[in-house]
């Protein structure tokens, strides 16, 4: 029940982007349209939760036996850098029109502090290796979903007629606002499925 509550929790009621402002630029950059934005939350859930495994083992049996914690963030850094060039590499050969569509956004998740921040925080919360996996798979499909669900409203609002001074960025930042008010509304989820399963 435990993995049941880290997996909810990471999707509806701490969103990474929607509650924690972690992984806002490709959130930003990547919403123009469905397809896009659907690619970039399966690239970046497959690298957060690859990343997750290969840091949280590196912590426990290299950086922390060896008294090295010093070098977290820059081992962390490299090792979600190759993971990037990795996914690079594939996408460019199985599917070059997704590879052309996500552009200059696909090396950004080298940057995304969202991938940063999940790999660091499953270390700080002192989660085990199979609850650091389902939080951070769990936190992919919660970026993958506010970034697709982002990127349909911007969709219908180049459909619409928006007023001049709300046009361009304006209009989505206040989109983004509404849209994380609206994920605000399972902020009480957490806390009742732990009192309806006796957890609390």
């Amino acid at each position: 029940m435990q993995y049941l509550l880290i997996f909810i929790a990471a999707i509806f009621v701490n969103n990474v982007v929607l509650s924690q402002f972690l992984g806002i630029c490709p959130f930003l950059g990547v919403s123009k349209k469905v397809s896009t934005a659907s690619g970039m939350g399966v690239a970046v859930t497959f690298v957060l939760t690859i990343a997750t495994i290969v840091t949280f083992v590196l912590q426990k049996y290299v950086l922390t036996p060896y008294e090295l914690d010093y070098l977290q963030t820059l081992t962390f850094i490299i090792v979600i850098a190759t993971l990037v060039q990795m996914i690079e590499i594939i996408l460019k050969k199985m599917s070059p029109s997704l590879y052309n569509a996500l552009g200059v956004f696909l090396p950004l998740i080298t940057t995304n502090c969202c991938v940063l921040g999940v790999a660091i925080l499953v270390i700080q919360i002192d989660y085990s290796l199979l609850e650091s996996v389902v939080y951070a798979f769990s936190t992919g499909i919660g970026f993958a979903l506010a970034l697709i669900v982002f990127a349909a409203i911007r969709e219908q609002l180049d459909m619409v007629d928006v007023p001049r001074g709300m046009r361009g960025m304006s209009v989505v930042l206040v989109t983004a606002g509404l849209l994380s008010l609206a994920f605000m509304g399972f902020s009480g989820l957490e806390g009742g499925l732990r009192s309806l399963f006796g957890l609390a």
